[in-house]
């Protein structure tokens, strides 16, 4: 919200959303994915923020207290009776509208534009962050770039700022298999190499890797559900409230 995208005429051409629809895109190859709780620490409590103290409230307003309001809070909390409910349903919702279903978006333009897409859901988090936040925390926003840079890396480099445990050896492993990844893509535009397991390209059956400590394992149809909500019955439901306007102003 506070930096809106500038289409330039340049740079972007088009608004983004156009672009995407079009396929006016680089067909290189592309990987993107998300954290399985994107809003749960760090963004949920920045937006959190925002809401109160920035004007975001009236966007927040509009979404919660306006008609759609119910749809959304019944689809992510229930009945709102329940506070961890509530709770989760928020941090969830959060995660799925800033990251989750953009990264969909994006990976599904790019895939029918014909390039290469690698899509992945990201499980673990540091040992040292589960110390520093809630534990209902599972996996936050930027939890993957430490092991995808070289976790003792960055521990060696924050420990006299923020971390006073050494790096557990199992996490050592898994940003080797994190860092072997990312590195076969730059070298090659494919994560697969050696010793790997396989991780599928997204196409029309959109699958993906799941990352964990204890295995990487493929998946499908990531977060479906909440991208159908999000992308087609919400805006469903905001077309035919407008149109109500529309018709109750004439």
């Amino acid at each position: 919200m506070r930096y809106p995208i500038h289409v330039d005429g340049h740079f972007l051409t088009e608004p983004v959303p156009e672009l995407l629809q079009k396929h006016k895109l680089l067909t290189v190859p592309f990987i993107i994915g998300v954290n399985n709780h994107e809003g749960g620490f760090v963004v949920g409590d920045v937006s959190y923020k925002c809401l109160i103290t920035e004007g975001g409230f009236l966007l927040f307003c509009y979404f919660i207290i306006a008609a759609i309001g119910d749809l959304i809070v019944t689809t992510y909390v229930g009945s709102g009776e329940n506070r961890i409910r509530n709770r989760d349903g928020y941090t969830e919702f959060i995660g799925d509208f800033l990251f989750s279903t953009p990264a969909v978006k994006v990976v599904n333009a790019h895939r029918d534009a014909g390039a290469d897409v690698f899509l992945y859901e990201y499980h673990h988090a540091p040992k040292f962050q589960k110390k520093r936040r809630p534990s209902f925390v599972k996996c936050d926003h930027l939890d993957e770039v430490f092991m995808v840079q070289g976790y003792s890396c960055v521990i060696f480099q924050m420990a006299s700022l923020l971390i006073s445990d050494a790096c557990p050896e199992e996490e050592e492993e898994f940003s080797k298999i994190m860092m072997n990844y990312w590195g076969n893509f730059a070298r090659t535009g494919s994560p697969n190499g050696d010793g790997l397991v396989n991780w599928p390209k997204y196409g029309e059956e959109e699958k993906y890797l799941s990352l964990d400590l204890k295995e990487q394992v493929s998946g499908h149809s990531l977060k479906k559900d909440r991208f159908v909500f999000l992308t087609q019955t919400l805006p469903e439901k905001i077309k035919k409230l407008e149109e109500k306007v529309e018709h109750s102003e004439l």
